[in-house]
């Protein structure tokens, strides 16, 4: 088509064009690629008195008029050229690197003229062992002949004494956590629970919650975690396909799954197996090879499925990141992550194997950045984890104020985040090591692991990995071969890492976990992350995006095709399409397309979905259209989709706010929702509000309006007319007066000031004893 138009004057096609003009690059095109094939330009011209030839030229004052230009020509038997690149793009080592790979094309061409494109081998032998073998040398030493049970129990037997766990106002120390889970698992035993058997566990955050865990494990089986905030349907579709011999739940959960045919036991009720014996079970046959936990993701045909986790790829994780950032005995270390997410497991054993003291915050806690941030420095947590949202909190917090917290080791990443954010926070706290941890559910919590320089290597996104420990990441293209460094591709993860498969998925199992060509063991497997990378030329990995549809919010790996699923389970459904959109810097969320029946409105299919899906799969917002916008080859024009508008699909007439309050309310919510406008019967959640931008809400209702309001009521009032007289009420509300406290005194300790007291002491007896244990 192109060469029947070649006429058509430059001009006339710009013009039909209509391209975005930009400064920053050539509005058509940025590449080019010149042949030049002159007959008889190799050998210069004999004329009668005059001699010809051909004169070099000059490229060392070239400009770059593309991105990227490449002009080639015949000279006698050879081809010759010139590569002319940006500098402001290309390093001069880059683009040499890709004249060596035009070469080599050319050369295999040459050699074997039958062979598909795709086969053309570009890399040479020595940049392939580089990808390879080099870059995945891992082996490293970790605990391979032990469960991770029977490394807190040796913990336990060091440090009896010291607490273990603690919520709030309770507490267990190392030795009760472990005669209570040894009763428990001895009880469990007594049941049928042995390797690889699975036990459900649907237990509310506090030290139940853990001593549950220790106990699945000690009798020899795997875990699954059912967060308790789910909706029941979900509750009970992992619960029947997980099929476990026993389900340990809290009494509120436990009432919400009654009649599903498993025996129930609530792990508080320590009574039921008081008799049993407090020593250390020994399950017959147990290897770190048997499953330690299963954990249920987001599934594309609308189903969730589980991921089956040995041991052995957790200790190997486990000792990596010790070897990196070592926590002592002690140490206070967060709990933030729900179980139903894996990196659970990393804060809660990386604590108990490490003797630390395990800290679980309450959820209105661990919800609001600053709260948490001062829960951390209270409890003088030591170690954490924290979501990509708090972190520049953090960086405000410590910047200039170092003292503000106590951290020494913090873990990061299930999204992007800039390396500066994370690079400026190191700087600030003298001695805090961050690792921006990578890793599909499917391989075991991190399979990359990227130490965080105190100086960025540029404005950049933070790097993903080297692999971890044990770990070999693999950048292929679709035929399964290795791209060039710079190249992107998808990642393969193989190694110790690797999970098991996916339970009762034996299909599912096979396309996603596959043989490993390059040398591993005999029957190594790696797993197809679908997650696009690239190398860069110190070995480190850069994250680029999705060969697929999945979607990250908020750090959960989201399948829009299983909410797509449940959409079209309604009745006025008859077409979903889910995908993300970011209308506001940093303000991502899940928009929902519809077409079908009008009469179901957002909080018709809101409900709808809140019946089976978790919170944070049910769209922010819903957006009917009469016919999809399509691309010139028929396909879905996804970019093409209009953004959700402030009272597009509303399930009520707009009705403006009425009084100060209401109107200050809207305005708080219009900007922190990004609408336009909020009238007085909006839901809050309908406009597309969640638990994270509830917490902004909260918080600036504070600075605005001078009421502290709890979280809580705008979960109960989410309508901005009943929020609003909730605050009225909240406003009228007459406080105690504040009583001057008397002076001439001694002032009362804080509990905070009272622990630092006793460590100074504590230290003073050390040095006169000669203690030199670390404190």
């Amino acid at each position: 088509e192109a060469q029947h138009h070649q006429d058509i004057p430059f001009e006339q096609v710009v013009e039909l064009i209509q391209p975005t003009r930009s400064m920053a690059h050539h509005p058509l095109f940025q590449v080019s690629f010149a042949w030049q094939s002159t007959p008889g330009a190799s050998g210069g011209v004999s004329l009668p008195g005059l001699e010809v030839g051909g004169v070099g030229t000059d490229s060392s004052d070239r400009q770059a008029k593309f991105d990227l230009s490449l002009a080639l020509r015949e000279t006698g038997d050879r081809i010759t050229g010139d590569l002319t690149y940006a500098t402001a793009l290309f390093e001069r080592p880059t683009v040499e690197r890709y004249a060596g790979y035009l070469r080599r094309v050319l050369e295999e061409m040459v050699a074997d003229d039958q062979q598909p494109v795709e086969r053309l081998a570009m890399l040479s032998a020595e940049e392939r062992a580089r990808v390879l073998e080099e870059w995945n040398r891992t082996g490293a030493e970790y605990p391979a002949g032990a469960c991770i049970h029977e490394l807190f129990e040796a913990q336990a037997a060091r440090t009896p004494d010291a607490v273990a766990v603690e919520c709030e106002d309770r507490a267990l120390t190392y030795g009760e956590l472990n005669a209570r889970a040894n009763r428990l698992a001895h009880h469990l035993a007594g049941l049928g629970v042995g390797p690889d058997a699975r036990v459900a566990l649907c237990v509310e955050r506090g030290p139940e919650l853990v001593l549950g865990m220790l106990a699945v494990l000690k009798a020899g089986g795997a875990y699954v975690p059912l967060d308790p905030s789910y909706p029941e349907e979900r509750l009970r579709y992992m619960l029947a396909d997980s099929r476990p011999s026993v389900l340990l739940a809290s009494p509120a959960p436990a009432e919400r799954l009654a009649g599903s045919g498993v025996p129930v036991l609530d792990p508080a009720d320590a009574e039921a197996w008081a008799h049993r014996p407090a020593g250390d079970p020994r399950p017959a046959g147990l290897s770190p090879d048997h499953l330690c936990y299963v954990i249920y993701t987001s599934g594309s045909t609308g189903r969730p499925k589980g991921v089956e986790v040995p041991h052995r790829g957790v200790l190997s994780l486990l000792a990596d990141v010790q070897r990196r950032a070592p926590l002592r005995e002690g140490d206070g270390c967060s709990l933030w992550t729900s179980t139903s997410f894996d990196v659970s497991v990393y804060e809660i054993f990386s604590t108990l194997l490490a003797g630390g003291r395990l800290c679980i915050p309450s959820d209105e806690v661990r919800l609001h950045a600053g709260a948490f941030l001062d829960w951390m420095e209270a409890r003088d947590v030591r170690g954490a984890y924290l979501p990509p949202y708090f972190l520049s909190e953090l960086r405000d917090r410590v910047s200039g104020s170092p003292e503000r917290t106590r951290l020494r080791r913090l873990l990061v990443g299930v999204e992007p985040i800039s390396e500066p954010l994370l690079a400026g926070i190191r700087q600030s706290v003298p001695g805090l090591r961050i690792i921006n941890g990578y890793g599909p559910t499917e391989t075991t919590i991190c399979a990359t692991l990227y130490d965080v320089p105190v100086q960025a290597r540029g404005e950049r996104v933070a790097p993903i990995g080297p692999p971890a420990a044990n770990t070999r990441a693999f950048v292929l293209d679709a035929a399964m071969q290795p791209v060039p460094v710079g190249v992107a591709g998808e990642l393969y993860i193989g190694g110790l890492q690797v999970a098991r498969g996916y339970l009762g998925r034996p299909g599912l199992t096979a396309e996603r976990f596959v043989p490993e060509p390059f040398g591993g063991e005999p029957g190594a497997r790696m797993y197809r992350t679908g997650d696009l990378c690239r190398w860069s030329a110190e070995g480190t990995l850069d994250f680029v995006g999705r060969t697929d549809d999945q979607v990250k919010i908020r750090g959960f790996r989201i399948e829009p095709g299983e909410i797509e699923a449940r959409l079209l389970e309604h009745a006025a459904v008859r077409e979903a399409v889910v995908l993300v959109r970011e209308d506001a810097p940093g303000q991502a969320r899940l928009v929902a397309y519809v077409t079908g029946d009008e009469s179901a409105g957002a909080e018709v299919l809101r409900a709808h979905l809140a019946g089976s899906l978790p919170a944070y799969m049910v769209p922010a917002a819903f957006v009917r259209v009469g016919a999809w916008p399509l691309t010139p080859n028929g396909k879905l024009d996804r970019r093409a989709l209009p953004a959700p508008e402030g009272d597009a699909f509303a399930a009520r007439t707009y009705e403006p706010p009425a009084g100060a309050t209401e109107e200050a309310l809207a305005g708080i919510w219009a900007e922190v929702l990004g609408v336009e406008r909020v009238g007085r019967w909006d839901d809050f959640f309908d406009l597309g509000g969640h638990s994270l931008l509830a917490v902004q809400v909260i918080s600036r209702v504070r600075q605005a309006l001078g009421v502290e309001a709890a979280l809580g009521e705008l979960f109960t009032r989410p309508v901005l007319a009943d929020f609003a007289r909730e605050l009225d009420g909240a406003a009228r509300a007459e406080l105690p007066p504040i009583e001057p406290a008397p002076r001439d005194g001694p002032v009362p300790l804080s509990f905070a000031q009272q622990r630092l007291w006793f460590l100074e002491q504590l230290g003073d007896l050390g040095s006169a004893y000669h203690i030199h244990r670390p404190l």
